[in-house]
């Protein structure tokens, strides 16, 4: 696992409630919180690795922030070229309308695009604006859609993980449960994270953390398998660099 999706994957916080399972009559009920197994820890070693093995993924990130609103990111991603698409929508919790724009990222660039009012800013042909990927955070804070985008894309590894480290550090058994309609095994990661994994083939289901400023993100993935995706072509991208008022006045 590189040492960046290593970090997301094992570094950040989100809360998971009690539970206590049971298993076969012959053996002691298993509690939550109790570590994981040698077979176990294989497993989680693999997690990203067998995502890029797949190919990519259907995917559902949701992110709630600033009291009401909820960033929602929903698409799907290549692990193994590092692209992906997307529908960003911003629901605020009140009477105001939705933001919704439609995205294709890659590790270096986004492409932002639904931009009312940008064809007739920088050109008829034009749907997109493209700005490079920034989600370090810096004086200024990093946009929250470039974190999210950011995290999604380490969630695939060209190789496993050492399943000693997860033997070494507080990673934990936390039951089990149903993700839209798939039985899943859950696991606390050290530094609060949580992953669910399906039961029947060890294939990443969700990824729950904290990010900085208190956001609670959740990363749910589906339908494993290649992708081909496209960016938009030059003919119809214009660089927000070259446009930074109307970039500005868009919001991206």
């Amino acid at each position: 696992m590189p040492p960046r999706a290593r970090a997301a994957f094992l570094a950040l916080a989100v809360a998971l409630g009690p539970a206590l399972v049971g298993c076969t009559a012959d053996a002691s009920p298993r509690r939550a919180g109790t570590p994981v197994t040698a077979e176990e820890a294989r497993v989680l070693a693999g997690l990203l690795h067998r995502n890029f093995q797949e190919g990519g993924a259907d995917f559902v990130v949701t992110a709630p922030y600033g009291g009401t609103a909820v960033l929602t990111l929903t698409g799907e991603v290549d692990f193994r070229d590092g692209a992906g698409h997307a529908e960003a929508v911003t629901s605020f919790g009140n009477d105001r309308a939705d933001d919704v724009r439609t995205l294709f990222f890659t590790r270096e660039d986004v492409w932002v695009g639904d931009l009312p009012g940008l064809a007739d800013a920088v050109g008829d042909d034009v749907a997109y604006l493209r700005r490079p990927l920034s989600p370090d955070t810096d004086e200024d804070g990093a946009l929250l859609v470039d974190v999210l985008v950011d995290v999604l894309l380490h969630l695939g590894a060209r190789t496993a993980d050492d399943p000693r480290a997860f033997r070494a550090g507080d990673h934990t058994w936390e039951g089990q449960r149903s993700i839209d309609s798939r039985l899943t095994s859950l696991f606390g990661l050290h530094g609060g994270a949580t992953v669910a994994v399906g039961a029947s083939d060890d294939l990443l289901v969700q990824y729950a953390s904290g990010l900085p400023g208190g956001v609670a993100m959740t990363v749910t993935l589906a339908d494993h398998g290649r992708r081909d995706i496209s960016v938009p072509t030059a003919g119809e991208t214009a660089l927000a660099v070259e446009h930074p008022e109307v970039a500005e006045a868009l919001g991206v």
